[in-house]
């Protein structure tokens, strides 16, 4: 239950990204700076509380033995994943983006097959190939039903050209992020904490942000202040302290598929963080009943989510104890 607590916090956090984004893109910003000045931001924030835990020579020891896989998966964890978001919000508002992002739950449970699964028996522990937890996975269904409903009623007020240039990014985003944390976790078997491997993400995705960062200076020049500080919040929020949180609480679960496909369905809160940042800062219209609705099936949804999730664990246990 802590790594769900945990889970949601880091989606409170999370939420300021659909928020602000947006407004960045309301007033004139690019989304490419929007991009890469978060992870530019995010670094002196992250490189002081390592330092500060006096785990940089850590880190560095660990990137060095597997360079090119860290690399690889920081730029799908990290560069697939936030790119696409700020793409997406020049076409479509924070709700529609948040609710889009909630696939990432049905995501999660799909990539469950590409890896392995610890479980703990008379023999020690060992390792089998994990299985797409349909049960809890039909309570991810019940989930995008309800941010179906969310967003019935305001999709209809956006293009089928600008609904596609939201959902089909955000879906490449909703593989990539998990893809990439579980990749990392198993390259780092437990040697790095959260704040170590977010860092190390963070530097190794750096070459891309660079690339992007030059494109922008040079199609659209500089940053306006406006754009920089709210990235600086975006990095801030949900850069390091979201993005540790969350980190943090899959750790909890790690060696345990099913409760980590668990703690990534709490990032379904977004959805009604955002949607609360966007009536109070961006003066988004009240929901309606129907997104009421939805808001309801999404809290019910992730509740049963867990639920099926930590009876499944107590029923591999009691076997594994026989």
């Amino acid at each position: 239950m802590r790594s769900i607590f945990i889970g949601i916090c880091a989606s409170l956090f999370f939420a300021v990204t659909f928020v602000l984004n947006r407004s960045m893109e309301l007033s004139g910003g690019n989304w490419l700076w929007s991009a890469s000045l978060r992870y530019y931001f995010m670094i002196p924030f992250l490189l002081a509380i390592v330092i500060w835990r006096k785990n940089l020579k850590a880190l560095f020891i660990e990137m060095k033995k597997h360079p090119y896989q860290w690399m690889i998966w920081s730029f799908i964890g990290f560069g697939l994943f936030y790119a696409p978001l700020c793409f997406s919000s020049a076409y479509g508002p924070g709700w529609l983006i948040a609710g889009t992002w909630q696939i990432t739950i049905i995501s999660g449970s799909l990539l469950v097959p590409l890896f392995n699964e610890v479980v703990q028996t008379s023999d020690g522990p060992i390792k089998i190939r994990g299985k797409i937890p349909v049960k809890g996975l039909s309570m991810s269904l019940i989930i995008i039903l309800g941010v179906f409903c969310m967003q019935l009623d305001q999709g209809q007020q956006i293009s089928l050209k600008d609904a596609l240039l939201v959902v089909i990014p955000v879906i490449i985003a909703s593989f990539a992020y998990p893809l990439g944390n579980r990749k990392m976790m198993q390259i780092c078997e437990g040697r790095l904490d959260a704040f170590q491997r977010v860092l190390g993400m963070t530097i190794a995705s750096l070459p891309f942000w660079i690339i992007l960062s030059c494109y922008a200076l040079v199609t659209d020049g500089f940053p306006s202040i406006n754009q920089t500080t709210q990235s600086l919040i975006v990095a801030l929020s949900s850069g390091v302290i979201a993005t540790v949180l969350f980190f943090k609480a899959t750790d909890l679960v790690k060696d345990n598929i099913s409760q980590l496909a668990a703690v990534e369905a709490t990032q379904s809160m977004e959805l009604l963080f955002a949607l609360i940042g966007e009536i109070v800062f961006l003066h988004t219209a009240i929901p309606s009943i129907l997104s009421l609705f939805g808001i309801f099936l999404v809290i019910i949804g992730m509740i049963l989510h867990s639920y099926v999730s930590r009876s499944k664990d107590v029923v591999i246990n009691k076997k594994v104890n026989v």
